[in-house]
């Protein structure tokens, strides 16, 4: 049965990439069980590899005792003499080998079927660690199936399953078809390894860069982060401290060749790849690209900004739906209020307004918002009103409306002098 046995444990875990330990081992447990269920559970029993002979042999312990109780665990003291051990004596536990081709059809079975279940788990576990240590690399297979719009992936010793929210909604595979994913998780679940891939994490994107680029493999530029809608656009922020390297361009390529491959695995996804800075309003700046920016203000305590753009500007910082100030957003990490020049000096303006309304006597915040409402917003405009538009208003007599029109008046009055 084991002539060929020690062949056998090392084309085994060659074949399997098995450690040839991890075999013998199941192999031990294999044949202890089949001694087992032979002799019962009761018998002490111990199985080990010979290596000279390529066996495993079994042995049975028994107590050398002065009455034979359990013929199973016990032994007479002339019986161990004559067959064990001449030098034997009352206490010594002697051990005799067992011929394992006296083991019944089940028990060798049952042995068979522990080898093959110990060598699966043992080729569980190889691949589990093998792509353990490949999370967040990028993974080249082949479309196995499609099961519930998840598609499963051979990656050559096993399976990765792409989710169906881990996909770009606009990409369609068949079986055959070649496919890259990125490695995000790994699981270990009862019936192995679960490799999750994905083809919308922003690890993706930039694993395809460190491909593509060698400085960033080098690590002569860092990619500092990256902003994804997939499908549609993402924004990369690099750096260097290196002088001479030209972050953005070295990302782009000679004519754009290395960009446009990560664009065209992408299925033309749009990437803007920004520099990143460490003066923050420049990066939030640099992160609105394509659009310019005339001014920001900075609020620190909320890490919010105030960014201030050319009116036929505005529509590209801000994009379609949004996009372009929520990709930079996620870029930056800095609240962004985009505002156009008109907006912001016609917001200036209703704000000095308002401000002068609340400063002649009797009007206060309550009866300056009733104006603003009105469509009053400044002081000329109430002094150019009439008492009879204001009287209108709701709490506003007419001897009240005359009153803030004469003030009014003064006000303009004072104003003129002063200048």
């Amino acid at each position: 049965m084991f002539a060929e046995l020690k062949r056998l444990i090392e084309q085994m875990g060659k074949d399997r990439g098995i450690d040839k330990e991890v075999i013998i081992k199941a192999l031990e447990d294999a044949m202890l069980m089949a001694a087992r269920k032979k002799l019962g559970a009761d018998v002490e029993l111990e199985a080990h590899y010979n290596d000279e002979v390529g066996e495993i042999e079994v042995f049975q312990f028994k107590t050398v005792v002065e009455k034979v109780m359990d013929p199973e665990t016990q032994i007479s003291l002339d019986v161990a003499v004559a067959t064990l051990d001449e030098d034997a004596q009352f206490g010594d536990v002697l051990g005799s080998k067992i011929e394992t081709n006296t083991f019944g059809r089940i028990a060798v079975q049952t042995a068979r079927q522990i080898i093959i279940q110990r060598v699966k788990d043992a080729e569980r576990d190889n691949i589990y660690e093998e792509y353990h240590d490949k999370k967040g690399d990028i993974s080249n297979g082949f479309v196995q199936r499609v099961e519930a719009g998840n598609i499963i992936v051979n990656l050559g010793s096993t399976e990765g399953v792409l989710p169906v929210n881990e996909q770009i909604f606009k990409e369609a595979y068949k079986r055959g078809d070649r496919i890259r994913s990125f490695i995000c998780e790994v699981k270990k679940i009862t019936k192995g390894p679960q490799i999750i891939l994905s083809r919308t994490h922003p690890g993706f994107l930039k694993a395809l860069f460190e491909l593509e680029v060698p400085e960033i493999a080098e690590g002569l530029i860092e990619i500092v982060n990256v902003s994804r809608e997939p499908g549609k656009r993402s924004k990369i922020a690099v750096r260097t401290r290196d002088k001479d390297i030209d972050p953005v361009g070295a990302c782009v390529g000679m004519r754009g060749s290395r960009v446009q491959n990560v664009v065209q695995e992408l299925r033309g996804e749009k990437i803007d790849i920004v520099p990143h800075s460490e003066d923050q309003a420049k990066y939030v700046c640099n992160a609105l690209a394509p659009a310019k920016v005339n001014r920001v203000f900075v609020d620190e305590e909320n890490r919010a900004m105030e960014v201030i753009v050319p009116d036929d500007q505005l529509s590209l910082a801000i994009g379609k739906s949004g996009q372009n100030v929520r990709l930079a957003v996620k870029l930056t990490g800095w609240k962004i209020d985009v505002k156009s020049e008109s907006a912001t000096t016609a917001a200036k303006a209703d704000e000095e307004g308002y401000k002068a309304l609340m400063e002649i006597p009797g009007i206060g915040e309550v009866n300056a918002e009733k104006l603003f409402a009105a469509g009053l917003k400044s002081v000329a405009m109430l002094a150019a009103a009439g008492a009879e538009q204001l009287s209108a208003l709701p709490g506003v007599g007419e001897t009240t409306a005359e009153a803030w029109i004469k003030k009014a008046e003064i006000a303009i009055d004072q104003q003129i002098g002063e200048k």
